[in-house]
């Protein structure tokens, strides 16, 4: 019995002593975490999309953290939360924020099933990354959308769709949050993040076909053929060509739309402009009318002569 008893003491001295060897150790080596990060982070969406550059919010956070103590959190952005968010943040975090423009992704290929005609059929797994290391994909434009719906999948707010008559992806604006998932997501790099524009206008080439143009032009009827009448129009040297395809500057755009309406093919286009009102018909002038000449006085009608009796006499005789 008295085997057991020191046995059970022994046991209960050394767990005691590990137990505040491991209570030291903890204390001594511990690593205290800035209270900021749960409070930057619970201010954060949460939606760890990706689109600050970071894994999730939780490296946004530590980001934003480590910018506030160098005195700076300039370049950071969250794009799910805007500029409210940021604005938040940098008031918890003592800073000031530069306002930073909305964006919102653009979709640059218009190459419809009606413009760019199908020439192979592909059998494979459906997705645009697949398709994409095949090759050209299922028409003559080794540029274009492929429509399989990668962004569609890498969207976390519902904000882009395939329309089943184009077979084009479409993003809604009210939805979209400017995070570049769906850029990123996408094998030929035709979604674009863009600036919204004042009240939701922009202008762009909705084209990135690297071609020569009538190589281009042969594979889409709307494809940019790099003709450079964009470019000449413009007064502000917001478009520039390049590699047989012109691109627009969003910071140097001027929204004249000039370009719009000297592209030949249709591959600039311009989002949530009012529609012009069609110039109303000049009214004809009245024409003048010549002047109705009077009608001539006929002769006089010479009367009858009445024969008398002694001309009818002589003419008897």
């Amino acid at each position: 019995m008295n085997f057991i008893l020191i046995a059970v003491l022994v046991l209960g001295a050394i767990a005691l002593i590990a137990a505040l060897v491991l209570f030291g150790v903890s204390k001594k080596f511990a690593v205290e975490e800035d209270p900021r990060l749960g409070q930057v982070g619970e201010l954060l969406p949460g939606a760890n999309c990706g689109g600050c550059g970071f894994a999730g919010c939780s490296g946004m956070a530590a980001a934003l953290v480590k910018g506030a103590d160098a005195g700076s959190i300039d370049g950071l952005m969250c794009p799910v939360g805007g500029a409210d968010v940021m604005g938040k943040v940098a008031d918890l975090l003592g800073l000031a924020v530069a306002n930073t423009e909305a964006k919102v992704a653009v979709v640059r290929c218009n190459g419809s099933c009606e413009h760019r005609p199908r020439i192979a059929e592909y059998d494979g797994l459906h997705t645009c990354a697949a398709m994409n290391s095949c090759g050209a994909g299922e028409t003559g434009c080794g540029f274009g959308c492929l429509g399989c719906g990668d962004c569609v999948a890498a969207c976390q707010f519902g904000a882009i769709s395939i329309n089943p008559e184009t077979g084009l992806p479409e993003v809604d604006e009210e939805k979209c949050t400017g995070c570049g998932a769906c850029a990123k997501a996408c094998p030929r790099h035709i979604i674009e993040l863009r600036k919204k524009g004042p009240k939701g206008r922009r202008v762009y080439v909705q084209c990135v076909n690297h071609d020569k143009g009538a190589v281009a032009k042969k594979a889409c009827s709307v494809a940019c053929i790099g003709c450079g009448k964009c470019q000449k129009v413009c007064k502000f040297d917001a478009i520039t060509i390049e590699n047989n395809v012109a691109y627009v500057d969003f910071n140097k755009c001027r929204m004249c739309t000039k370009c719009v309406d000297e592209c030949p093919t249709g591959a600039l286009v311009k989002v949530n402009f009012p529609v012009k009102k069609a110039k109303p018909a000049a009214e004809a002038a009245p024409i003048a009318e010549a002047p109705v000449a009077a009608p001539k006085a006929e002769a006089p009608v010479a009367a009858p002569k009445v024969e008398t009796s002694e001309e009818k006499r002589r003419i008897k005789s």
